[in-house]
């Protein structure tokens, strides 16, 4: 059997074998705070498949992809000037490092001071937290682009967008992806937190909710749904990333086999 299909194999089967035994060691539980899996894929069924879908599901999805997507533009831009623009390095870089020590989750609270509760907070909560994983990935791959690709543009006489889009930016991809897959993973924690802050609404609001209701088979539910959703994200970024990145992981197979 094929080495790649084996491990992929291998990959795909784990969950569900897990998912196997979460069923068989469950079936017949009493426990208030462990109900069966048959139970918890029942409230899977109902809530998240019907009626929290496009109330809750999709505003939370909503809410992470636009707080990924602003916290992605701006920490590449603000990556590549700081990187090559000395005053900016200069005056920004202490700021960056001050507010990245930060837990990302202490950033809500702030934001519900400024903004208050509602669709605004939870973005940019999203937004923030998720901005310096992408942001200090760029600066650190701009910054480790070989010396003679500068010269070469040098001599060449490339303009500032040429250096930009065929010297810096596919030089730091590698890097840059590497940060923006963290800063996805802190986007998908900032939006469970600024959910359960305000108003009732998004899967972690209703997970919370089923929590203090006591409707266990309820919160179980929301916290598969979650890790469902976490897998599926990085199954998406991770063949996004191979598909842009395809120069560069040919490159590397290549030098191994070589």
């Amino acid at each position: 059997m094929n080495r790649k299909l084996l491990l992929w194999l291998l990959g795909a089967g784990t969950p569900v074998l897990l998912l196997l035994l979460w069923w068989a060691t469950s079936l017949q539980s009493t426990d208030t705070f462990f109900p069966p899996l048959k139970d918890i894929l029942q409230s899977f069924q109902q809530l998240w498949l019907f009626a929290h879908f496009q109330s809750d599901v999709l505003v939370s999805l909503g809410n992470l992809l636009l707080g990924y997507a602003m916290a992605s533009a701006v920490g590449v831009a603000l990556g590549f000037v700081i990187a090559l623009v000395l005053v900016a390095r200069n005056v920004l870089e202490p700021l960056i490092h001050f507010l990245r020590s930060i837990p990302p989750v202490a950033l809500v609270p702030i934001f519900i001071s400024l903004v208050g509760f509602g669709t605004e907070m939870r973005v940019f909560s999203i937004a923030l937290a998720a901005l310096f994983p992408t942001l200090i990935a760029t600066v650190d791959g701009i910054r480790s682009v070989d010396s003679g690709l500068k010269d070469v543009a040098r001599v060449y006489r490339f303009t500032t967008v040429e250096k930009v889009t065929q010297v810096y930016l596919p030089s730091a991809a590698p890097q840059i992806f590497s940060g923006l897959q963290v800063s996805l993973q802190v986007a998908f924690v900032v939006m469970i937190a600024s959910e359960m802050l305000g108003p009732s609404q998004g899967i972690g609001a209703m997970t919370l909710l089923a929590q203090q209701s006591f409707m266990i088979s309820d919160m179980w539910a929301g916290i598969l749904l979650l890790g469902v959703i976490g897998f599926a994200a990085n199954i998406v970024f991770s063949l996004i990333r191979r598909r842009v990145l395809a120069w560069y992981i040919g490159s590397r197979r290549l030098a191994r086999s070589s």
